[in-house]
């Protein structure tokens, strides 16, 4: 059995009349990454949401592994490593604020912010409520690695960025699945087909 694994099985969810996923399944081991592709309100962000322990489907099941232990939503939800178009940030603190905030949150050690900041190319002064579309992204992927993660879910994860940015967090993709991790990324423009494990196409 593999050490770190997802999967999720007849996962439904719906808003009042609005059926948002209906029996949806999918899974994802060490080193592998679940593309998830839909058109916009297909259901991709609400199951990530699921995924992450911050929805609670109304149907279905999700098992998750790390280190070869079972985690249940609450692991799940401190575990997972999550980039989000509604990722929000402290506005009045920087960018090194923010991280060293949460990374006492997570009980991170604190050098784990600034390195990360350095690796995006993100200035630790600069207040987050001052920051462009595309740094904001690069902020919410250190917030996502902060504790390192051995699930990430990613939600367009290279929306705004320019190309310096997008090649540095797709580097940083293929350095978490390198190392064992593995990922559920919705509708990106590309990924390599090596890492694409299954594809799971929602609304088809």
């Amino acid at each position: 059995m593999p050490e770190n694994q997802l999967r999720f099985t007849g996962l439904s969810r719906r808003f009042g009349r609005l059926a948002v996923l209906a029996g949806v399944s999918g899974e994802a081991a060490d080193g592998e990454v679940l593309l998830v592709t839909g058109t916009n309100g297909s259901g991709k962000s609400t199951l990530l949401k699921c995924l992450a322990g911050l929805l609670a489907p109304d149907k279905g099941a999700i098992e998750s592994r790390e280190g070869g232990r079972a985690l249940d939503a609450v692991d799940r939800r401190r575990r997972v490593g999550l980039v989000a178009p509604d990722l929000a940030f402290y506005e009045e603190l920087t960018t090194a604020e923010n991280l060293a905030f949460f990374s006492r949150l997570r009980g991170v050690p604190r050098e784990r912010g600034p390195e990360l900041l350095a690796r995006v190319g993100l200035p630790g002064d600069r207040l987050a409520g001052a920051l462009s579309s595309g740094m904001r992204q690069r902020l919410r992927w250190c917030w996502a690695l902060l504790h390192r993660p051995r699930l990430l879910l990613l939600d367009e994860p290279f929306q705004n960025l320019d190309a310096p940015g997008e090649a540095v967090t797709r580097e940083l993709l293929e350095e978490h699945l390198a190392e064992g991790g593995l990922a559920v990324v919705a509708n990106p423009a590309t990924l390599p087909v090596s890492h694409v494990a299954t594809r799971l196409e929602l609304g088809s």
